[in-house]
């Protein structure tokens, strides 16, 4: 028999069967977790049962039962017997419950990997003239035979990376990534390092390349930020010595079809000594430049890619961020 105090009870103080007509209905505190009892005793019909479902106590059921109750304005269980039996109300309102729970499931459920096969979207990349250009057809590749919807889109380094990936207007930087952003993930990829590239009858192509006579050779940088000095410089001054730099472009294409038509040096990223060799100076190669050892201990080259953590669990960003990973380290990518 039911305790006067009873959710279960008609006699229990605002039971639908009996409610105060001053009593509103309890919508500030409506969650998620009223759907889910809901559904359990729905269900089970049997607070006991329902209780067990959800690994909570009778009492607490209970409790939710008599709150439900309010809310809805229905007694939604009552006696028949040994048994609780839905109201026309509950057994109305069953099927919806199950499906509001079946979507709160997908809902809160962690995201799964996104079908490459199934992806429509373009994603936009930006990189060096060099390291977009060896690292495309990889990509293009892969993106072609695994996720035919996609399109790529490469951007030079014109925009500030860190303010346009927080924004949404590049999905990827690739490159040698020169900020440090706690909002910013970053990842190496690779690590080069730097040679010196000449047209064929430079100077320096004849005997000994010293750091003398590097130094005392016209050169050409490459900076987007147009900047004259770099590490080279730095390497140079420890042995008193200081080159002359005649102009700073911004991509490497520019600065090799330059020193393929003039007497200056640039210097162009390749691959570790007894790696194959680089797609990164194929144009050097086209161009008939000739590639020399810098007689001087210069920091490597890490290349990279950096975005924005909202994008770290995002099934095809992931998707995007292990090709670039798969193009660059297969044969033929950057510095295998």
């Amino acid at each position: 028999m039911n305790s006067p105090d009873s959710p279960d009870s008609p006699d229990s103080p605002g039971h639908p069967d009996h409610p105060d007509p001053r009593a509103r209905p309890d919508h500030a505190g409506i969650d998620a977790n009223l759907a889910v009892a809901l559904d359990a005793l729905l269900t089970e019909q049997s607070v006991t049962r329902a209780a067990a479902r959800l690994r909570t106590s009778p009492a607490a059921m209970s409790r939710t039962l008599g709150r439900l109750r309010r809310i809805l304005q229905d007694p939604l269980l009552v006696r028949a017997g040994q048994t609780m039996v839905p109201t026309p109300r509950a057994l109305a309102l069953r099927d919806e419950a199950a499906a509001v729970v079946r979507r709160l499931g997908a809902l809160l459920t962690p995201g799964t990997g996104a079908d490459p096969a199934t992806l429509r979207r373009t994603f936009t990349l930006q990189t060096a003239d060099l390291v977009g250009a060896a690292l495309a057809p990889g990509l293009l590749l892969l993106a072609r035979q695994e996720a035919p919807g996609v399109s790529l889109r490469f951007r030079t380094e014109e925009l500030e990376a860190q303010p346009a990936l927080r924004d949404g207007r590049i999905d990827l930087e690739i490159g040698s990534i020169d900020h440090v952003d706690p909002e910013t993930r970053v990842e190496e990829l690779v690590t080069l390092r730097m040679v010196a590239a000449v047209r064929p009858g430079h100077p320096l192509t004849e005997g000994t390349l010293t750091p003398a006579r590097l130094a005392d050779a016209d050169h050409v940088t490459v900076s987007r930020r147009g900047r004259f000095t770099g590490p080279l410089d730095t390497a140079l001054a420890e042995h008193g010595l200081r080159r002359r730099v005649t102009a700073a472009l911004p991509s490497h294409l520019a600065a090799m079809t330059l020193a393929a038509r003039g007497d200056v040096v640039c210097l162009i990223p390749a691959a570790l000594p007894g790696a194959a060799p680089s797609p990164l100076t194929d144009a050097a190669t086209t161009l008939g430049l000739r590639l020399l050892d810098i007689p001087l201990p210069l920091p490597p080259l890490t290349i990279g890619m950096a975005w924005h953590p909202r994008h770290a669990a995002d099934g095809a960003h992931h998707w995007l961020r292990t090709a670039v990973r798969r193009a660059i380290r297969t044969p033929g990518g950057l510095g295998r």
